[in-house]
């Protein structure tokens, strides 16, 4: 086995550096908030909810800029049949944030949340919330596992050490740094993170483009020289597939807590937005180069380099073509620059993720349904076991499972049919209730995991109109296998289905309910009868019947004044009217404790 001195040494030297400006976000912030008497749990989460626009417009277009988005694009493109056509990443996240930031960033901000899940749980209770954190949670450890699964194997094409080895050291410095820091830790490595991606790429272009193996990429972008022309088209049976693909990466890059992490972190509501359309133009400009060496790998004739004869296309290696152009097609100092830089950023690229499941797990989860008494101390120790634990998960599924895209697919897929529409619902339609919550859920689930999944080998059970059975050829194993391909935009259709679901069932449990159709007492979810209960009620916000009030926008209340949050908030009309009349009496008491402050 060779072992790469360079390569190990560029790596080494780009894994310290984003691990000290880690170690150092967490020292220089280690008591951002405590004068303003802010949670460390929340600090953590949201980091003091004083991220600038500097720092924030390179985090915020790190939500979805990592090793993932930069590989994905270059495959794509790469990719015969497919190509810059298909490429919807770069397009669909960069509208993704333009949207979220003109819809969704000022609500979830102006109210104070912490996490995405905040206003599930306010409107739904906490079982539902509980429910939607399933899908949340899928989405967040796929994708970590995804990314470190591709540094394993950018890191044998960089070094050819062993991969299950370089997987666990960058799963540990990232973990490490997440630990110790949190969300300053995740910022500031962000910044870093792009720095090594746009620098170590845009070095390596102009070498691989002039190198004699590569033809103009002109020339093959519209015509057939080594592969077909690498600007792909879209033909009319595949027109509403890419719609529907387009629509799962514009509308459900939204309901993710990577993304509200950010949100909910910028100093005001409207630093959000700038920060997300921001964003919106860091995903375009950081997908060039991206692009361009996607279109190298298409116009390289292989067996002029270093790589062989056989193209990477034919060996099953298209997902790895972005290192392999820098390896094979630049000067083997620009290559290990490059190739570090890159390995880097995918590293870090998974911390956020972590972050993100273990902030919706310890605040919605473990606080707000089991340990609604629970201590600050005792929250930012579940925070840090659970960091841990959800970073083992996605390491382990990165080093076993051989189907961690197929799974993060699914899950994704999940987190556009059914949390998109429900976020819609609870920010913006009023009248939903938890039934037609629940109802929404099952919709989007069924007719989704129905429509099956090719990369899991899951077969449908629903078979929409225009299905096509595929034969695929494994290229190394010459087996033949049978797929069923989905022509109908069917991801969509589920997640439309999952919000007039959430609608329409809560409305007609609503009527059933208050016009006695269906007696009270089998109101079972507290949801309509019961609306104010303390099922609905948690300890971030008040409900009132016909808007939510968030703790932002209140006056401030000293900690010392109320044990829990849960009991500083209750609401009056739902109290017996002697508990009412008391507590008017001892407000309007001089020695009340309002007066102390």
């Amino acid at each position: 086995m060779t072992i790469h001195v360079e390569g190990l040494v560029a790596i080494a030297i780009f894994y310290m550096l984003i691990l000290a400006v880690g170690i150092w976000a967490a020292w220089k912030n280690k008591h951002s908030g405590e004068a303003e008497g802010t949670d460390r749990s929340e600090t953590i989460m949201v980091g003091g909810r004083d991220i600038g626009l500097f720092v924030g417009g390179f985090t915020m277009t790190a939500t979805w800029v990592g090793g993932g988005y930069i590989n994905g694009t270059a495959e794509s493109v790469y990719l015969p049949g497919s190509g810059l056509a298909w490429a919807q990443a770069p397009f669909g996240y960069a509208l993704s944030l333009v949207v979220g930031g003109l819809f969704f960033a000022k609500p979830m901000r102006s109210r104070g949340y912490v996490t995405m899940l905040d206003p599930f749980q306010q409107l739904y209770g906490k079982r539902m919330g509980g429910l939607l954190f399933i899908p949340a949670l899928m989405g967040e450890i796929f994708w970590s596992a995804a990314i470190l699964s591709a540094l394993g194997a950018t890191l044998s094409v960089i070094v050819d050490i062993n991969i299950k080895m370089s997987v666990v050291i960058s799963a540990l410095i990232a973990i490490f740094y997440t630990l110790v820091g949190g969300l300053y830790s995740v910022a500031y490595t962000d910044v870093v993170q792009l720095f090594c991606i746009f620098i170590g790429l845009w070095i390596s272009v102009p070498f691989a483009l002039t190198n004699p193996a590569v033809t103009d990429i002109t020339i093959t972008a519209v015509k057939e020289v080594y592969q077909a022309p690498w600007i792909g088209s879209i033909g009319r049976s595949d027109s509403w597939v890419w719609i529907d693909n387009f629509c799962l990466l514009m509308l459900g890059g939204i309901p993710w807590q990577v993304y509200f992490q950010r949100v909910l972190s910028a100093s005001s509501a409207t630093y959000a937005q700038v920060l997300s359309f921001i964003a919106a133009f860091g995903c375009l400009v950081m997908a060039v180069p991206s692009v361009l060496i996607g279109a190298i790998g298409a116009s390289t004739d292989w067996n002029q380099t270093s790589y062989g004869a056989i193209p990477p296309i034919e060996k099953e290696e298209a997902d790895m073509i972005l290192p392999i152009v820098l390896q094979h097609l630049c000067p083997p100092f620009v290559s290990f620059f490059g190739l570090g830089a890159v390995s880097a950023a995918v590293m870090s690229s998974a911390d956020s993720s972590i972050l993100s499941a273990s902030s919706m797990f310890a605040r919605n989860i473990y606080q707000m349904t089991f340990r609604q008494s629970a201590s600050d101390r005792e929250i930012v120790w579940v925070m840090r076991i659970t960091i841990f634990v959800f970073g083992g998960l996605a390491t382990l599924m990165a080093l076993v499972t051989g189907t961690v895209y197929g799974l993060w697919y699914l899950s994704s897929d999940l987190v556009y049919v059914i949390i998109f529409p429900q976020l819609i619902s609870v920010l913006f339609v009023k009248g939903t209730n938890t039934y037609g919550s629940v109802a929404g859920y099952l919709f989007g689930m069924v007719l989704r995991i129905g429509g099956g999944e090719p990369y899991l080998h899951l077969p449908p059970f629903i078979y929409y109109p225009g299905w096509i059975i595929e034969n695929r050829i494994h290229r190394l194993t010459g087996e033949s296998e049978e797929f069923v391909i989905q022509k109908f935009p069917f991801k969509t259709v589920s997640m439309l289905a999952s919000f007039l679901g959430n609608v329409a069932f809560s409305h007609l449990a609503k009527y059933l309910f208050e016009s006695g159709k269906i007696s009270h007492r089998y109101d079972f979810l507290d949801a309509v009868v019961s609306k104010d209960s303390g099922e609905i009620m948690d300890k971030t916000t008040l409900v009132t019947r016909s808007n939510n009030i968030g703790l932002s926008e209140m006056a401030s209340v000293k900690p010392r004044l109320s044990v829990t949050l849960a009991a500083a908030f209750t609401r009056r009309d739902t109290m017996p009217k002697e508990m009412v009349e008391e507590e008017e009496e001892e407000e309007s008491s001089p020695d009340t404790s309002h007066h102390d402050e």
